[in-house]
């Protein structure tokens, strides 16, 4: 991963890849976590001054993430006189981008590792190819899928591409903890369709975010599994390109 890997000023600037908040921000962490994702962390202005590393933990107590140390003594002294820490990556094939201060270094499961305060904000900017498109809040769709203790659950669809769909919620519903949690089938009808579409879903992430009225609301984004290129052609139908 080269500088040039790192999001635009515009891309940065955009509210919509923005996730914030402590509770979604560590729900996001925790995934990459699980899925052993990689990330290079920059620096310093020197193109030396990155190296590829892995996110170990998040400690929620204390708020901070644990990340590996550079098997270079220097990098590992160099990073840890840094003004802050940059993180790029591309988990799932999706960019993602956030910002610490500088680290200090603990002990993790009896080896070196360092550790930084959470991120406030994390930058996660969709693939193309998975575009979405947001669909009619006077009206929305309703999307119907079963929660992990069983009970039927309906919540309005917020956006929808081929990789999967984002949901509105008041709260998050029981049980919605876990990135990776496979929750079986979901239905919902397609305008203008008159197939109900039935997919596998899995739970991807959760963050927290204020409308226009000051209030709170979470959007909930689930993946799609192994969707047939008919069914991916109905949802391309709909979605505009």
């Amino acid at each position: 991963m080269s500088q040039l890997a790192l999001l635009s000023p515009s891309e940065l600037d955009d509210d919509r890849y923005r996730v914030s908040g402590t509770r979604s921000v560590q729900f996001m962490l925790t995934g990459f976590i699980k899925e052993r994702d990689q990330f290079t962390v920059f620096f310093g202005g020197n193109v030396n001054d990155m190296y590829l590393t892995t996110l170990l933990a998040v400690d929620a107590d204390d708020e901070r993430l644990i990340f590996d140390i550079s098997g270079s003594a220097d990098v590992n002294r160099r990073l840890q006189n840094a003004d802050r820490l940059t993180f790029a990556g591309k988990p799932g094939g999706i960019r993602v981008q956030f910002q610490t201060p500088a680290p200090s270094t603990v002990t993790y499961k009896g080896g070196k590792a360092f550790s930084v305060a959470l991120p406030k904000v994390l930058m996660r900017v969709q693939r193309r190819e998975y575009f979405r498109v947001h669909t009619p809040r006077g009206k929305p769709l309703m999307f119907s899928f079963t929660l992990p203790d069983g009970k039927p659950m309906a919540l309005p669809i917020y956006d929808l591409s081929v990789a999967g769909i984002g949901l509105n919620a008041q709260q998050v519903p029981p049980g919605l903890d876990t990135p990776g949690l496979k929750l079986g089938r979901g239905k919902f009808f397609l305008p203008e369709d008159p197939r109900q579409f039935d997919a596998e879903i899995v739970l991807r992430r959760i963050a927290e975010i204020e409308n226009r009225s000051g209030s709170k609301l979470f959007r909930i984004g689930l993946q799609f599994i192994g969707l047939s290129f008919g069914e991916e052609g109905r949802i391309q139908r709909y979605t505009p390109v």
